[in-house]
């Protein structure tokens, strides 16, 4: 990493703030249904069922902490507690406080994971005192026939639901879609879904780990025991109408194409081939994920490298840079 920074100590000074791009130490996680595709992404794995490497959490007991720079090991709590506004923004600060509002994960299932939903955020709160989890998937390979499960295939009930979910019949209901590398999928609260086996992706979603599992393909562990299922706590959060989750967009060189605008993040692809000036005239964090190839941050005289799999966090305070290389960047932002 060409950088100056790297080997600065923490300023004393809680006043001043050194904006540059951020980049954290991956948190692993061993699943049941996880594989080894996440050492493809540089990633150091413990055990041959990592399922998720979360690279930009502020997920109570998971805050994810630096790796570079003048922050380095620094936690992200650590540094929003210290400089609110000059990492998230004024906007941000006033609608979520101190709290980083966010969960960037990628994702390797090596078997299908359980068919599972997430509440909104109304229901979130009262049940949980948390974020709903309104989520975007990016997917970053796939092997041959790969599948996922998102929604109904037509409108249905709880009735028609319980029925299905009885007679073990549930995915007959379901509607599945074959992937490949670049689709994208946008998932809102409610809708029913399971990452098929074979497939690695990138996740976005709100800041919350709250999943109401319904089915998990009668699996059992070592000890012979099933998963826990949310069969009841689901009933009320389960939306029963058809989706229609699959996001088409333009590709259009060193240009922000849209893939996703909600009311919690928006999501643009960048195909970087070359050099992009980036001015942002508003108060804003940005996330890129380097979903391919390599690419460089060009700020206050300063380069930093960054590669296939990395998440780096621009914060507020970092208002004009220079993305320059050849790479597929996701670009995430709150309005």
């Amino acid at each position: 990493m060409n950088s100056n920074i790297d080997h600065i100590n923490v300023l004393d000074s809680k006043d001043a703030f050194f904006a540059y791009p951020l980049l954290f130490k991956p948190i692993l996680k061993d699943r049941i249904w996880g594989g080894k595709k996440l050492a493809t992404l540089g990633k150091e794995l413990s055990s041959e069922s990592i399922g998720e490497s979360w690279e930009l959490s502020m997920v109570e007991n998971d805050f994810s902490v630096v790796e570079n720079g003048l922050y380095k090991n620094e936690t992200i709590k650590t540094l929003i507690d210290s400089y609110p506004e000059a990492i998230l923004g004024k906007s941000i600060t006033n609608q979520f406080g101190k709290q980083f509002p966010l969960l960037f994960k990628f994702l390797d299932a090596k078997s299908d994971l359980s068919i599972q939903l997430h509440p909104n955020d109304e229901l979130a709160k009262k049940r949980h005192n948390s974020f709903g989890k309104t989520e975007m998937w990016y997917i970053m390979q796939a092997d041959e026939n790969a599948r996922i499960i998102l929604g109904f295939k037509e409108d249905s009930s709880s009735e028609e639901y319980l029925e299905n979910l009885n007679n073990k019949t549930l995915p007959s209901i379901l509607k599945e879609y074959k992937v490949k590398k670049g689709d994208v999928f946008f998932i809102e609260t409610g809708t029913i879904h399971a990452i098929g086996a074979g497939i690695l992706l990138a996740e976005i979603q709100q800041t919350s780990d709250i999943t109401y599992r319904v089915y998990d393909w009668d699996r059992v562990d070592e000890n012979g025991n099933s998963r826990e299922l949310h069969v009841d706590l689901a009933l009320e959060a389960i939306n029963y109408q058809k989706q229609n989750p699959e996001i088409l967009y333009d590709k259009v060189e060193n240009n922000e194409n849209l893939l996703v605008s909600c009311d919690f993040f928006t999501s643009n692809l960048i195909p970087l081939n070359g050099t992009k000036e980036i001015d942002k005239s508003n108060d804003l964090f940005y996330v890129y994920i380097c979903a391919e190839g390599k690419f460089e941050v060009q700020f206050e005289n300063q380069t930093m490298n960054f590669k296939e799999g990395d998440t780096i966090l621009i914060p507020a305070a970092m208002q004009n840079y220079v993305l320059k290389g050849n790479a597929t960047l996701l670009e995430i932002f709150i309005k």
